[in-house]
């Protein structure tokens, strides 16, 4: 994408419950490249209303919300990916960084999070790697928040399925390692890597590299306070 081509710009929708931080959000972004807001949604309700019709490929969402809040306007929008239509990267956007339904919203298939505190050239960035297919991962952030939670049932990561190797991608993913990263940490090539990633994607039944992490977190495998 080159920014100034708005054929390849993406499309955004805003969840947000408060008008003055919708309309900031929309005035902001929709100035940076490479971005167009395509429509706001006011709460849970109406953000997949706007979903269906508008079609966006990204959505920032507020986790706090009325008649719908941000977890389950995810889960429904990701629910949707059993039809033929293809659903909308998640951007959860919220003020505290121990929010426990962040966390949850990571879980039900969220690409990512981000504070609304942040300069909105990083949001806007956070917007497009989604969009790309990548996540955004706040290794620390998400370590207070998981350590906030009781840890699940060892159950939740079967160990036994995952090879040593795929365990250790899985630790250094938690770290907000990227994929070159890891070859390079783990001395195998990319290709390698890629390989055991969608290996623990598919052994965890994770929607994504953030699900991953979560549930390693959850499990115990990786606790508060790793760095790898």
């Amino acid at each position: 994408m080159t920014g100034s081509d708005t054929s390849e710009a993406v499309t955004l929708l805003i969840a947000d419950d408060d008008e003055v931080t919708r309309s900031g959000l929309r005035m902001l972004l929709a100035a940076r490249p490479g971005i167009t807001v395509v429509g706001e949604a006011a709460d849970g309700v109406e953000a997949v209303e706007q979903v269906r019709l508008l079609r966006p490929d990204v959505v920032l969402m507020d986790v706090r919300m009325p008649r719908l809040n941000g977890l389950e306007a995810t889960r429904q929008l990701l629910a949707d990916s059993a039809g033929s239509a293809e659903p909308p990267k998640v951007v959860v956007i919220t003020t505290f960084e121990n929010d426990g339904y962040v966390t949850a919203a990571l879980s039900a298939g969220a690409s990512g999070f981000v504070l609304k505190r942040l300069p909105v050239q990083q949001i806007a960035e956070a917007v497009r790697v989604v969009a790309a297919g990548e996540t955004i991962l706040f290794p620390a952030a998400l370590r207070r928040m998981v350590a906030a939670r009781p840890l699940g049932s060892a159950e939740a990561l079967p160990r036994a399925a995952l090879t040593g190797r795929e365990e250790e991608a899985l630790r250094l993913m938690a770290t907000g390692l990227s994929n070159p990263e890891i070859a390079r940490s783990l001395t195998v090539s990319l290709e390698t890597v890629k390989t055991h990633v969608g290996n623990v994607l598919t052994k965890l039944g994770a929607q994504n590299r953030t699900h991953a992490v979560v549930i390693a977190y959850e499990s115990g495998l990786v606790v508060p306070g790793f760095s790898g």
